[in-house]
């Protein structure tokens, strides 16, 4: 099966709630413009031959007079135009509709953008980038009849529009150990993040360690631990409790020693709003640096997408900490909200490295900017 075909069942919740609405939309309007359509104009009944005299009567013939009699007309043949032909009301909006197209459209008007907007706001694309992607379908377009279908292809568009310039993957530098740290709030999944990724750069010839930083629960480790088994990764680990700084400076040096060209550091989950973690987050950073001032090279901050509109708070203390250089979005397939995912690549511009819609090494991968648009509002993939 196709990652697209994947993203697209997955986000089923999302798409569904987009596609649904779209229809709604778009059949209300239709409806509504039937409803206020003009009435058919009165017609005349059905045409009937014009009133002959009566001729006026005979005089009373005299008994011995026997009158003639009228010559019998010839008989003037009469158009039958029956009460349907003629009294059948004009066909309304939707019915002339149909006889052109089997969708029903609507025109792109003031309502019908408000509408739109009501409906990205309720996807978690935020207010913001919910008027300017309705703002920029407008463009040119205002007036125009709609169907669905065309609705669809043209928010995917703009979606996608926007999304382009944050579709990056993950830069390699020439730099080793290239240090990636890999930051996210409690139950985010950067664990099996850093799993899939290692495994991922393993399978494409780069040697990878993994530091097992979440040194505070004992499940993180284990999860890693078997990846690494997986993925012929070595995976460094700290006694419980142990300080996450101290084990990610070692960690440096025996990715060095060995040559390794990426190092990813694991770290334990944190509320954005609990100052004691992350300044837990921010020491192991500073510690980092003593070893080389410019790493980490990259900080990766996972976002769960089912957090929705906290993902923007989440993203804003982050990058304040630990200077978050790209995304990475897990668990879409369990949200109907994907759209904070836009809102996000719109106020921040933050690369998206990539994104998750399950368990499996296969379910990440690169961030297509196109192929979730069109998940998103339920588009096959043309």
């Amino acid at each position: 099966m196709s990652f697209f075909k994947k993203l697209k069942d997955r986000m089923l919740r999302s798409s569904s709630k987009i596609d649904e609405g779209l229809d709604a939309i778009i059949e209300e309007g239709a409806q509504a413009a039937e409803d206020v359509s003009p009435e058919p104009e009165e017609l005349p009944p059905a045409s009937a031959p014009a009133p002959v005299e009566k001729p006026a009567a005979a005089p009373e013939a005299r008994p011995a007079e026997q009158p003639k009699p009228a010559p019998t007309p010839e008989p003037v043949p009469i158009r039958v135009e029956t009460v349907t032909e003629l009294q059948a009301p004009k066909p309304g909006f939707l019915g002339r509709l149909v006889g052109r197209s089997a969708e029903p459209r609507r025109a792109l008007d003031d309502e019908m953008l408000e509408s739109l907007e009501e409906l990205l706001i309720a996807a978690d694309m935020g207010v913001d980038t919910a008027l300017r992607v309705t703002a920029n379908m407008a463009e040119g377009r205002y007036g125009r009849m709609m169907s669905a279908s065309d609705i669809k292809r043209l928010m995917a568009a703009e979606i996608a529009r926007v999304m382009e310039p944050v579709a990056r993957p993950l830069p390699i530098y020439p730099k080793k150990p290239q240090v990636v740290l890999v930051v996210g709030v409690n139950g985010s999944g950067k664990t099996t993040t850093i799993g899939k990724l290692a495994s991922q750069f393993k399978a494409a010839g780069k040697s990878v360690v993994i530091a097992a930083g979440d040194t505070f629960r004992a499940a993180a480790v284990e999860q890693l631990q078997v990846w690494g088994s997986r993925a012929g990764v070595p995976v460094l680990t700290a006694p419980e409790g142990s300080d996450p700084a101290a084990l990610a400076y070692d960690a440096m040096g025996r990715a060095e020693a060995e040559g390794a060209d990426l190092l990813m550091i694991d770290t334990a989950g944190r509320l954005q709003n609990r100052a004691d973690l992350m300044e837990e987050l921010a020491k192991i950073v500073r510690v980092i640096r003593k070893k080389d001032p410019d790493a980490p090279h990259n900080t990766i901050l996972v976002l769960d997408a089912t957090t929705g509109q906290n993902a923007l708070s989440q993203v804003e203390t982050f990058q304040k900490l630990a200077d978050v250089s790209g995304l990475v979005m897990t668990k879409l397939d369990g949200t109907a909200k994907g759209g904070v995912l836009v809102a996000l690549a719109d106020k921040f511009g933050l690369p998206i490295h990539a994104i998750g819609v399950g368990e499996q090494i296969d379910d990440l991968q690169p961030f297509d900017p196109e192929d979730f648009a069109n998940a998103l509002v339920g588009l096959d993939q043309s």
